[in-house]
């Protein structure tokens, strides 16, 4: 009787070891998971541009590029902020980025962020129909791991005079949306749009590139004081970036065609546990593939 109660006994043990370790396991993969993933910013592929809408040949060849780099790096999803093309709801344009996005492995989201150039500086309740029929919501929430991305439409923040209603109703969604993430408490907040708030600095001078001063304050506060963290942004067709706070203003470069000394790329933002990185790659320094470590290793 003692030797069988010694032998059940030490089985036990053997058992809750196994369990033990198996338990270590499952939370070291589980933190790796929460704590370590990758995105890529993608930016004004703005099918079009390059020609005046008189055709779109490089735009092809440019969103083609990296929508393989993406397929081959496996990030956990891609945003593309904006102008995905030139001329507003022009068909052809559409059609085409739609035909090379649909080459993104199944696996990996991909989510549109409506532009200016996609519903018209002044937008009007027919570009925002168009938009939504050809592309989708213009405004909305998605979640991958510990993260939580909103997307907005900017171009009915930064000139509401045609829609006005819709951009009321566009805020309140937004205050309604950030006060269910508090309660969740995610762990990272990030708003994706098309016209960045500020490109260096959040009292900058009002300009083509920017949401004007008196809006951009309000809105400014307001993802402060949720814990906002990072607002990625593209528009610009350059790179930028700049603080207000703690919250960082991120202005990606350009997918299709750039301004200035900038070259066509996108971003590529890691997520740690409590940090964020990011690196814009040009097209001719993509890296071969993007290392995730956890904090501490």
């Amino acid at each position: 009787m003692q030797k069988g109660t010694l032998i059940l006994r030490r089985h036990f043990i053997r058992s809750l070891a196994l369990l033990t370790l198996l338990g270590i396991l499952v939370c070291r993969a589980a933190d790796r998971a929460q704590g370590d993933l990758f995105f890529l910013v993608f930016a004004d592929p703005q099918f079009g541009m390059y020609t005046g809408d008189q055709g779109f040949e490089q735009e092809t060849a440019n969103f083609e590029f990296v929508i393989a780099a993406a397929n081959r790096l496996r990030p956990a999803f891609v945003v593309v902020c904006g102008d995905l093309i030139n001329k507003p709801g022009d068909a052809a344009e559409s059609a085409e980025y739609k035909r090379i996005a649909a080459k993104l492995d199944t696996r990996i989201p991909i989510y549109n962020v409506a532009g200016n150039h996609d519903v018209g500086n002044l937008p009007t309740a027919a570009s925002l129909a168009k938009y939504r029929e050809q592309f989708g919501p213009d405004y909305y929430t998605f979640r991958s791991g510990e993260i939580e991305g909103l997307v907005l439409n900017s171009s009915v923040i930064a000139n509401p005079r045609e829609v006005p209603e819709e951009s009321r109703r566009q805020e309140l969604w937004l205050k309604g949306e950030l006060e269910k993430t508090k309660k969740l408490g995610i762990r990272h907040l990030f708003v994706f749009q098309h016209h960045p708030w500020f490109l260096e600095y959040p009292n900058e001078a009002d300009q083509y590139f920017n949401v004007p001063a008196q809006i951009r304050r309000r809105y400014l506060e307001l993802l402060r004081n949720y814990g906002v963290s990072h607002v990625f942004a593209g528009h610009f067709h350059q790179n930028a970036s700049g603080k207000d706070g703690p919250l960082e203003m991120v202005t990606t470069g350009p997918v299709g065609k750039p301004l200035g000394d900038a070259r066509s790329g996108f971003s590529v933002v890691v997520v740690r546990k409590t940090k964020v990185e990011y690196r814009y790659y040009d097209f001719g320094s993509l890296p071969n593939k993007i290392e995730l470590q956890r904090e501490g290793e």
